[in-house]
């Protein structure tokens, strides 16, 4: 029973964490005017495939985990801020190192600076104690986004089964999550203790993906509502996003929905 909670943890998680790469800092999602000109030089290589599997993938999000975001968002404002304090004090075990391997090593500094401050008198990073003392929260970083740094081309954009959309580059940055390059999965999976379990990992990557999806519900149904083919909406968004991140552009970008908690919990 275990493996099989486990199982579907994985297959939520898989889902969910795509939509947390389109995240700024804030949680929200952006798009940005310009993005059928920046994706246009990335090839959609498979499709009338990806196309298939992406009907596939919205129903599941229908069925299963737009509901579950619905759900989050009856929780208590103080348990969804200090949730998503958590996760993003825990989200800096993969930032700090991609910020050193991209020679961002003031940004490494203040990361590191924040996770110890929030780890420590944030208990666990409920609370963000380091915004107090002037340490901002600093865009998230990834090893797909460090690849880009260094030149590395996307390959082929493709859409997975739950997984979602990627690109061959950002599918080898994955990869090095799982052979040691996150430590928050080398604790909790690849190594054997006595303080945490393997689906301590799976529990932390729902929570991020339902968090996100939660502050996101209207971008996405504008998203959906507006768009004429929103397969070609989603590729293109998720495309020139990660360009953007790549090369740490501080372009004005149009945000889809600016609502934070304050505002949504007025609705």
């Amino acid at each position: 029973m275990k493996k099989i909670l486990t199982v579907l943890i994985f297959f939520l998680v898989s889902q969910l964490a795509t939509l947390n790469v389109l995240a700024g800092s804030d949680g929200t999602l952006e798009i940005n005017n310009k993005s059928k000109e920046q994706s246009a030089e990335v090839k959609d290589c498979f499709e009338p495939v990806n196309r298939a599997i992406f009907t596939f993938n919205q129903g599941l999000d229908k069925v299963f985990f737009k509901p579950i975001a619905k759900g989050y968002r009856y929780l208590p404002k103080p348990i969804r801020s200090g949730t998503g304090n958590a996760l993003n004090n825990l989200s800096n075990l993969v930032t700090i190192p991609n910020n050193i391997l991209q020679g961002q090593f003031k940004e490494a500094g203040v990361n590191t600076l924040r996770f110890s401050i929030n780890t420590t008198l944030g208990i666990a990073g409920i609370f963000d104690v380091a915004s107090y003392y002037g340490l901002n929260k600093l865009d998230k970083e990834d090893y797909g986004q460090t690849l880009g740094t260094w030149g590395v081309k996307e390959g082929c954009y493709f859409v997975l089964p739950v997984l979602g959309p990627t690109t061959v580059r950002d599918t080898l940055g994955s990869i090095v999550n799982l052979t040691g390059g996150d430590p928050w999965y080398n604790v909790t999976i690849g190594a054997d203790t006595k303080f945490f379990e393997n689906s301590d990992y799976y529990y932390s990557r729902l929570a991020t993906g339902v968090d996100f999806r939660a502050k996101n519900l209207e971008a996405f149904d504008n998203l959906e509502k507006n768009s004429l083919d929103l397969y070609a909406s989603v590729r293109s968004l998720y495309l020139q996003d990660r360009k953007r991140k790549i090369q740490n552009s501080d372009e004005i970008t149009e945000t889809m929905n600016d609502d934070d908690w304050e505002e949504i919990d007025t609705q």
